[in-house]
């Protein structure tokens, strides 16, 4: 599988502010990008921090892109991804609409009831790992599916963790012309962090856009 992770932050390598409050960090060219990513994305994976703050529902808007999806014989939407090894994704979350088929990956241990309630929705629920997802082996079950190119855009707390594992091989940041700050704002990459082995990245192109910075790396 390709894993490919997206992020906007600010200067400061913030993704939000301290109390999850969603910021508009990018404009409209990279909103424009990221919708291109999805439309060339088998699935599009979040953590549930990322669907309890803002409720995404991962969708391609551009029609001219929907279309073309369907020329080349795939789903009009990507499928939807969460990893939530609690299984805390609320029934009512834009990303168990029927827009687009959602795999939730979870943890063995999730309350069988909150699982029950999630699978009613139409969700595959995929167990992988124990008391948290085992995200080698989720992505192993959803290559099972056919997901052979996975888009990933956050948090900070599944970045990490995709980076720790050693699973991902795009990174593309765009980074916008403004500061958030606190010491508890989510970052890039949360988690525990690295101590040694850190990543390597090896920077592919750099593009000026909406008054701030793209950069895309490929993982060494």
């Amino acid at each position: 599988m390709h894993v490919v992770v997206n992020a906007a932050m600010s200067a400061d390598g913030k993704l939000s502010t301290h109390d999850r409050e969603q910021v508009a960090i990018s404009g409209e060219a990279d909103f424009d990008r990221v919708d291109g990513l999805r439309a060339d994305s088998d699935a599009v994976m979040v953590g549930v921090g990322t669907v309890l703050a803002d409720d995404p529902s991962l969708t391609v808007d551009d029609p001219d892109r929907i279309a073309q999806r369907g020329d080349r014989g795939d789903p009009p939407q990507p499928a939807r991804v969460v990893a939530d090894s609690r299984a805390r994704t609320p029934p009512d979350a834009q990303i168990l609409d029927d827009e687009a088929e959602t795999y939730l990956v979870v943890g063995e241990r999730a309350a069988t009831e909150k699982v029950e309630r999630l699978e009613s929705t139409g969700a595959t629920v995929i167990a992988a790992g124990h008391d948290r997802v085992d995200l080698s082996a989720g992505l192993d079950a959803l290559e099972s599916h056919g997901i052979d190119r996975l888009m990933v855009e956050g948090g900070g707390e599944l970045i990490f963790s995709l980076f720790a594992d050693d699973l991902v091989d795009e990174l593309s940041v765009f980074v916008g012309p403004m500061l958030i700050g606190g010491r508890d704002a989510p970052t890039l990459a949360d988690g525990d962090g690295f101590l040694e082995g850190f990543p390597v990245l090896d920077l592919r192109d750099v593009e000026q856009m909406d008054g701030g910075v793209l950069l895309r790396w490929d993982v060494a």
